[in-house]
């Protein structure tokens, strides 16, 4: 039954692309051992995502750029007659969302079922037809490797909303908003719109959140699959355990010294500022909030510099400028290692290693929330198996992931 789709131009790389006939089938095979094999079915995907630029920008309405990947959230899906969403996911026992009882459920939080039920519930206020479906849902977007794979569960349900009940007319920036919505105030995970947004739009996309209840969202249509660049990402397998002081410092310090400075985030805030008003900044926020500012200010500007870079196809000055992102994460945002434990800094040692064994147009960068995560490489093609070889023997089989970046946001397959 799939024999009709180009995977490959799905999931870009040949060899994944081959893979995946196999596991849709697979999917169908489970689908129809839970839900039967009477009816019609469709399939719907939606990727995870990966940051490019903009390391700890949205949340102080700066820019970001993003990608979508050729790693994804795949359901199999059959309308239902019965106002409910069933669903199972992956080896978990089946959940049903009633479609007349979609209110926040505080003892939902934290679980796959608020996710839908927040999704559901957006769309549905904002004019959109709902209604029931059975579906089944495997993902192979890696969890905790900052890849989003709750965000492309989020943009799967919406997709899926818009293909079965809306003609495939809702818009992604809706879609991403709705999966917010779902992850915020259902799921009780704060979170901006870039994860969302990515995976929902596809490609590389550029998001400027000055105003972020409405953000300018520029799709950059950039062919990443002929530049002979592979896009790694590598799980440092550090410890995550007991950092939630480490990552909420990093929007405190930075609203602290726009506070000093009479606004409410750093986006008004300009180097200059900073610079003539470096005295007072330092002994009222801290030096390390005056870097961390600094870093948001030059970082805000770079992920659009990196968004025109593609645009003009000038690959160079993108890579040239990944560098630069990349060594003031290092520097300045000071997101690669916690101080409270200097004797384990994975991602250090992971940036050091690739340092010496990519080249000069070749770069990696810590990627995502930082500290003890993963980092992100862009390598070329006929480096990357060895570079992948040299992580994994260091952090682990399996730790290095080497993806495509995927043209394709949620989209209806069959």
């Amino acid at each position: 039954m799939f024999s009709g789709i180009n995977f490959e131009d799905i999931y870009i790389d040949s060899a994944w692309a081959a893979k995946q006939p196999e596991r849709y089938s697979d999917a169908v095979k489970v689908f129809e051992s839970k839900f039967g094999n009477e009816g019609g079915i469709e399939v719907y995907s939606a990727p995870g995502r990966t940051e490019v630029g903009g390391n700890h920008t949205d949340h102080q309405h700066g820019e970001v750029l993003a990608a979508s990947i050729n790693r994804d959230a795949i359901a199999v899906v059959r309308r239902s007659s019965s106002p409910a969403v069933r669903i199972v996911s992956g080896t978990y026992p089946m959940f049903t969302v009633k479609l007349d009882d979609l209110a926040l459920k505080e003892n939902e939080k934290g679980k796959a079922s608020a996710l839908i039920r927040g999704v559901l519930s957006y769309l549905s206020s904002h004019g959109f037809k709902i209604g029931g479906f059975d579906a089944y849902v495997t993902s192979d977007v890696l969890i905790g490797a900052g890849l989003s794979s709750s965000a492309a569960f989020e943009v799967l349900i919406g997709t899926v909303i818009s293909g079965l009940y809306n003609d495939m007319k809702i818009d992604a920036v809706t879609i991403a908003k709705a999966g917010q919505y779902a992850e915020n105030d259902y799921f009780g995970k704060p979170c901006g719109l870039m994860d969302q947004m990515a995976c929902s739009v596809g490609n590389m996309v550029r998001i400027d959140f000055k105003f972020p209840d409405n953000p300018e969202v520029e799709r950059v249509d950039f062919d990443f699959a002929r530049t002979g660049y592979s896009l790694c990402i590598t799980d440092t397998k550090g410890s995550h355990s007991d950092l939630t002081s480490e990552y909420a410092a990093v929007p405190s310090e930075m609203r602290k010294v726009a506070s000093i400075l009479g606004h409410d985030t750093l986006r008004p805030v300009t180097l200059e500022d900073v610079l003539n008003n470096i005295t007072a900044l330092r002994e009222q926020a801290g030096d390390r909030a005056v870097l961390r500012a600094i870093h948001f200010i030059e970082e805000t500007k770079r992920a659009g510099l990196e968004a025109r870079a593609l645009q003009q196809g000038d690959l160079f000055e993108f890579l040239k400028l990944v560098r630069k992102s990349g060594d003031s994460s290092f520097k300045y945002l000071q997101n690669v290692y916690t101080n409270s434990d200097v004797s384990h800094q994975n991602v250090s040692i992971a940036l050091a290693v690739s340092d010496s064994i990519l080249g000069n147009d070749e770069v990696a960068r810590v990627h995502g929330g930082g500290f003890a995560g993963t980092i992100q490489a862009f390598v070329h093609n006929e480096n990357a198996e060895h570079y992948r070889d040299v992580m994994d023997s260091i952090f682990g089989e399996g730790s290095c992931q080497l993806l495509k970046i995927r043209k394709y946001g949620g989209i209806r397959v069959i």
